[in-house]
């Protein structure tokens, strides 16, 4: 029985731990994006209003109030992609030494194994290889968006302006999309680090974690700012 329940330097509530918080995790992301018709996310209400921007941004003249607006989009994700990056150096780093894991581990009076420490640190890693990724694809279609609203003519009457106005903004969408699922892994790899504490630990920060992210896509005060309550 008791080898059911360590496997090396693993138990079987590391594991469950462990499924607690990817399933939260894509559970989040998959509700955030995929929404009750009858309770829309903030996620969601924002893809409306960048599709409405487009329509706008093809009357506005000048269009520097829009230009500004992207370029802040574009600092946004350049900022979060470096400190991803940053991040993901550090944690390289301590998985060649875990000694001090170790250390603190002890003075926490933890059980702590060389192996279980690296392990649960490349996993934090692993959430953050993902941020650095969403952020950088993010960035780069965000730059995409900034090309496609430039090739938009200032004539309203020209029949290709609303149409790659549209096409704008469904670039925009999508740039927005990734930094979203940036951000949540952000959040995951945040939850992650409980597991240093213990499984039981990590189950409670997955859970927080998650609570946030949906706080704020369907119960905060910007959702209600936004349907106009």
């Amino acid at each position: 029985m008791d080898s059911m329940l360590h496997l090396g330097p693993f138990t079987i509530l590391d594991g469950i731990g462990l499924a607690v918080l990817m399933a939260l995790f894509f559970a989040s992301g998959w509700l955030s994006e995929h929404p009750p018709a009858n309770r829309p996310s903030v996620s969601v209400l924002m893809e409306r209003h960048r599709r409405d921007w487009m329509v706008e941004f093809v009357t506005r003249q000048p269009r520097i109030f829009d230009a500004t607006i992207l370029d802040s989009l574009r600092q946004g994700t350049a900022f979060f992609a470096s400190a991803s990056m940053i991040a993901i150096g550090g944690g390289v780093a301590l998985i060649g030494n875990t000694q001090r894991l170790e250390s603190l581990a002890s003075d926490l009076s933890l059980q702590a194994v060389a192996v279980l420490l690296e392990v649960k640190i490349i996993l934090i890693l692993a959430f953050l290889a993902n941020a650095l990724l969403k952020f950088i694809w993010a960035h780069r279609l965000f730059g995409y968006c900034s090309i496609l609203m430039a090739a938009v003519p200032n004539d309203i009457t020209n029949p290709a302006a609303l149409p790659r106005a549209a096409q704008a903004g469904e670039i925009n969408i999508t740039a927005a999309r990734s930094f979203n699922r940036g951000l949540r892994s952000i959040y995951f790899a945040l939850a992650a680090l409980g597991w240093l504490l213990g499984p039981w630990v990590l189950v409670v920060t997955s859970v927080a974690a998650a609570g946030v992210l949906l706080r704020r896509e369907f119960w905060s005060h910007s959702r209600q700012v936004m349907l106009g309550l």
